[in-house]
Parts: structure tokens; sequence; C-alpha cells
């Protein structure tokens, strides 16, 4: 099985990049953030006729929204809110095996890394702290796979420059720790890092404001696929290979400023 997780910043403006990608990469599952527009707008028949029949969706007008589109059956499908804000962040299915995809779209988070100045900064840290809550209930033996834009680059070598964005958002130590923080909640497995270990620099996210992003190659490791300790025989067990970060797409037409990233998994 392969899942891929795409912020796609649109998914009507995007929607060829969309049907291009399915075509030529054939995910069984993709997981979309971001798509802001509401369950009525989502270009349902375009992905259906693309071959991916099976579509949950939660909505947001211009902003947000999570989708996840497959060629297997969704069931179960969940939608949960944090924070109180009404924002569609979260939508969750299972697929075939029983395992369950959760899909997230973290808050962003704002520009001032204080959460006494900054209601947005303040706002992704209790985000982050209520998925370290609700994880931490989960039993021992689900098979679960966390994926979605995650808004924090974790370590050393998700950025370009470690010392030069520890006072930028998505890379502050109090950020980092409260992902940390997540994962450990259920003992996630952070999929990137075991297939490709420290020092390697990994990226899926380049700004919009760099001329030749792939000159200037000042990027963020955002996205992200995790899975919970049930599954981390079958999500390793193809090796590096099977993890791709297809930056290919961060040159087509208008793109979204993240490139998808993809998992086999041996099942």
């Amino acid at each position: 099985m392969k899942i891929t997780t795409w912020n796609i910043n649109s998914v009507r403006l995007r929607i060829d990049h969309v049907t291009r990608f399915l075509k030529e990469e054939a995910p069984d599952v993709l997981c979309l953030q971001e798509i802001k527009c509401l369950n009525d707008n989502f270009p349902a028949k375009a992905l259906s006729a693309a071959g991916y029949e099976h579509q949950a969706v939660s909505g947001q007008a211009g902003y947000h929204g999570v989708a996840i589109i497959s060629k297997l059956p969704l069931k179960n499908v969940e939608i949960r809110g944090f924070c109180d804000k009404g924002d569609c962040r979260h939508i969750a299915a299972s697929v075939a095996g029983g395992i369950r995809i959760h899909n997230f779209y973290v808050p962003a988070g704002g520009d001032e890394p204080d959460p006494k100045k900054n209601e947005k900064f303040a706002h992704k840290l209790d985000f982050l702290d209520e998925m370290r809550d609700w994880f931490g209930e989960l039993g021992p033996r689900s098979k679960a796979v966390l994926v979605g834009d995650l808004n924090v680059a974790p370590t050393e070598n998700d950025v370009w420059s470690h010392k030069q964005l520890l006072k930028v958002v998505s890379h502050t130590p109090i950020e980092v720790e409260k992902l940390n923080a997540v994962i450990a909640s259920h003992g996630w497995v952070d999929v990137a890092r075991e297939l490709i270990p420290e020092p390697e620099k990994l990226y899926t996210w380049w700004s919009y404001r760099a001329k030749d992003w792939r000159a200037s190659n000042r990027g963020r490791r955002l996205d992200h696929i995790w899975v919970s300790p049930a599954l981390k025989k079958p999500a390793l067990a193809l090796g590096r290979d099977a993890y791709r970060i297809h930056d290919d797409a961060r040159d087509w037409e208008k793109p979204s400023d993240h490139a998808p990233v993809s998992l086999k998994f041996d099942l």
C-alpha cells in the first residue's frame, strides 16, 4: 500500500496537479491539506474520474480543510475538532487491514514565536498539546498512520540552517519539544528519520519568496508520515526507496510550496 500526503494549497486551483500526480504516481491513498474549499465545492468528480472514488472531506471556505481520497474503501470516517476553534484540521478513516489513517493540518503559528504576543502561536502550541493528550489514549496495538502538514521541522537537519531558524516559527525549541511529546504519547515512528537518518538533510517545503528555490534550497521538513509501533515493521520493510519526497512537483507551473511525500508499506 502506498500513502501520500500533500499540502496542496487550494485543491481547486491545483486540481490538474493532483490528477497529474495520481496518474504518474498512483498512490492507493492521498491525504490532502489546505484544500481551501467547502465540501460541496470539492472536485469530487475529477478525482473519481481519476480512479479515486472513495473520498472523505472536511472542508472550510477559503482556509484550512483536509481530505482523504482513496482507491480503497474508507470506513469509519471521523472528524475531530481541536482548541474549540471550528477549524477543519483533522480527518481520519480506516482502510483495508484495519489501518487507521489520521490526516492533520497543524496551525502554522504566525510569525512571532511568543504565545503571549501572538495568539496564532499560542493556538499552535495548544493544538499540539491536544494531539499529545488524545493519542496518549490509544492502545498499544492500534494500527495507525499519522500524516500531514504538521508545520514543525523537528531536527537540526530538517531545516537549511538550524542556528538561523531557532527563533523562527516551525523550528523553535518549544515547538520541537511539543511535537516530540506527541510522538512519545503513542510511540509514533517518524518513518523519514528511521529510513534516512541524520545528518542527511530532508526538506518538503520551500518558500515562494525564493526566485530559484532549488538553487537556494532553503527548505524545511514540515510534512510527515508517522506510524504506530504495530506498523513499524511493514512501514520500514521496503527500505529507504519506499519513502519519497516528490520535489519535482515543486517545479510544476504555479505549484504548492509543499512537495508530496509518499511511503510504500509491505502489507
